[in-house]
């Protein structure tokens, strides 16, 4: 067996786990947040679904980070290090950026506002995913 194989299930994996306990934790406060609306007879803002979703992103990030190790020649040692470093950092953005939905949804379920502030907050969080899949990319490349 290819250690290098492992690295690219590792990218995808962590990145994908980190998506799914990111995605958990923004779903299950956006559901709490839609019911203290329905509580109190306001209507339930629908743009929580994208507060939700927000951390799958990063499980396309691994993916794309999975295909890059495959297709980069570059030693299994790199590739082993690249899957596992890379990919815990990404799945860890995600985790957090389940996290900073999931308070963006608490907060605009109870006043109705900050809608722009908090896909500011999301988005650079975002971010962390995105520099990690630029940095490992070169680092796969060199």
């Amino acid at each position: 067996m290819n250690i290098a194989f492992l690295g690219m299930a590792a990218a995808l994996g962590l990145s994908a786990a980190g998506s799914a306990f990111g995605a958990g934790f923004a779903g299950m406060s956006s559901v709490g947040a839609w019911k203290k609306c329905y509580a109190s007879g306001r209507p339930a803002p629908f743009i929580m679904i994208a507060f939700s979703g927000a951390p799958l992103t990063q499980t396309i990030y691994g993916f794309l980070l999975m295909n890059f190790i495959r297709n980069s020649g570059c030693d299994a040692g790199m590739a082993l290090g690249v899957g596992l470093f890379c990919g815990l950092a990404i799945g860890l953005s995600a985790l957090f950026q389940g996290k900073c939905a999931a308070a963006a949804a608490d907060a605009l379920g109870a006043t109705g506002k900050g809608t722009a502030n908090y896909f500011i907050v999301i988005g650079i969080v975002e971010t962390v995913a995105l520099f990690t899949l630029v940095f490992g990319l070169l680092l796969l490349n060199s």
